[in-house]
């Protein structure tokens, strides 16, 4: 990326994070039309339209940053944000696809799981869901109170509909 993409896409970036998410998104939009096979511009504009809540508009700006190929870093969250988007339309199949494939590739990614964790609930698969989420927050939290648990928790996260006699 040359230094005036780069300081055009920073300030783009800046605009957004001082809550001018109408000026930065159309910033992103004049540089997307300037350079349309730049896989950050593409994700940067994908993440605009998230911010300004109009998620159908992201959607191909998150597959075009993602097929033309993202740094690690910038996959991760581009992967969260379609799987997020998708799931905020009501295309839970997607967004599961998407969620499944990041939690392949970033394993360690709570939020990756919290968020598919919500794609379960609304496809009904609540069991599932609160396997994840019981796992993931066994993994990342510090209560000792939880802690004290941990071997019950780990053991019910699985069988939350079995019941013993």
């Amino acid at each position: 990326m040359n230094d005036q993409l780069t300081q055009q896409l920073d300030n783009a970036i800046e605009l957004r994070k001082e809550g001018q998410l109408k000026e930065s998104n159309q910033l992103l939009l004049e540089l997307v039309t300037e350079h349309p096979e730049n896989a950050e511009v593409n994700y940067q504009c994908a993440w605009s339209y998230d911010v300004l809540g109009e998620e159908a508009d992201a959607v191909p700006f998150y597959e075009k940053a993602i097929e033309l190929g993202l740094s690690k870093d910038a996959l991760e969250g581009a992967l969260l944000g379609l799987g997020s988007t998708f799931r905020t339309l009501g295309d839970y199949e997607n967004s599961k696809r998407i969620f499944q494939r990041a939690i392949n590739e970033f394993p360690t990614n709570h939020a990756l799981k919290v968020f598919y964790a919500m794609t379960l609930y609304n496809t009904s698969d609540h069991k599932l869901a609160m396997e994840v989420l019981l796992k993931s927050l066994l993994e990342t939290t510090t209560d000792k109170n939880i802690l004290k648990y941990k071997k019950a928790i780990h053991f019910y996260s699985d069988k939350l509909d079995e019941t013993w006699e």
